[in-house]
């Protein structure tokens, strides 16, 4: 175990940027939280604002003076992925080499394509069907390569901690129309997806951060989260929301079709395959590392999620 815990967060304003704040904030760290304009507003309180363009390189390396951990959890949007998460890998990894801090990033299942197998190990090859998978092996082989003390924690779509931040597929898609009666879900209901209760995650990442004397120089992990199928997922709204609601697909050849116009739709037409093959993350590596791995029961998870958006109270 390390004694200094310092931590900077890249990205603090967004929802995975923020629900780690506060887990590490919680656990007794120092927490330094990157932002820049208006987006200090919304990071966790009690940590301290660092209001820095996370593209200025020389600028994040000299905010990462002191530093113990740097948690780089920036996700552009899709459209701007080829440009920025290049542009922002380099600025992390400056800030951990000048700092000699450990580099932890959030995983996702993008690496894997659509010959993905049902169970995601360390040891899965990466085959990348997609622009945004191929452009996640690149960050992660630059992150290799670059030599720096590194911790790649990897988990599926994520959900939880509220309004704050960056949407998700759950709130942006599935939920979206709930109030009026309607679920949306983007693949098969009896297909297995995974998800990462975001409060898990982030309670995950201290117990990895604080372990990390006895990693490697490069570690990956797998969170196992939530493994459900979409009739698990709609089943679990409907048992919170106690009520029943009408599940519609995701209208797939429109959202391509509109992709030739509209960059956005694009990119998230690429992403079809992952509601439509099934997969789950494998979790023994992290337990291993960590003991017991942080879970919370699915259908609390869930009620905890809708209530963090007002839901509950308005059904």
């Amino acid at each position: 175990m390390t004694a200094s815990k310092r931590i900077l967060i890249l990205g603090a304003a967004g929802r995975i940027g923020r629900t780690a704040a506060e887990a590490f904030r919680d656990a007794g760290w120092e927490v330094a939280s990157l932002v820049r304009g208006t987006s200090a507003e919304r990071i966790a309180s009690g940590t301290q604002v660092v209001e820095v363009d996370a593209r200025d390189t020389e600028s994040v390396a000299e905010a990462a003076q002191g530093m113990d951990v740097i948690l780089h959890a920036l996700n552009p949007p899709y459209t701007e992925w080829p440009i920025l998460v290049p542009q922002l890998a380099e600025a992390a990894i400056a800030a951990a080499r000048a700092s000699g801090a450990t580099l932890v990033l959030p995983g996702n299942v993008y690496n894997y394509g659509t010959d993905m197998p049902p169970v995601i190990d360390e040891s899965t090859p990466m085959h990348p069907t997609s622009r945004k998978g191929a452009l996640r092996v690149a960050l992660e082989s630059r992150l290799r390569d670059a030599h720096i003390r590194c911790i790649v924690l990897r988990a599926g779509d994520f959900y939880g901690a509220g309004e704050e931040g960056a949407g998700s597929w759950f709130d942006r898609v599935i939920i979206r129309y709930v109030e009026q009666g309607r679920l949306t879900y983007p693949g098969p209901l009896n297909v297995v997806h995974a998800w990462a209760y975001l409060p898990d995650l982030a309670f995950t990442l201290v117990r990895l951060v604080e372990a990390r004397a006895q990693f490697g120089e490069f570690e990956t992990f797998g969170f196992p989260g939530h493994a459900v199928t979409g009739a698990e997922m709609a089943r679990a709204i409907e048992q919170a929301l106690h009520r029943r609601l009408k599940i519609s697909g995701m209208p797939w050849p429109f959202l391509r079709m509109l992709g030739l116009v509209v960059p956005t739709f694009r990119e998230l037409a690429e992403m079809a395959y992952l509601w439509q093959v099934p997969h789950r993350i494998d979790g023994r590596k992290l337990e291993a590392a960590i003991g017991t791995v942080p879970h919370t029961p699915f259908e609390t998870a869930i009620m905890d999620t809708l209530d963090g958006f007002g839901l509950l109270k308005k059904r």
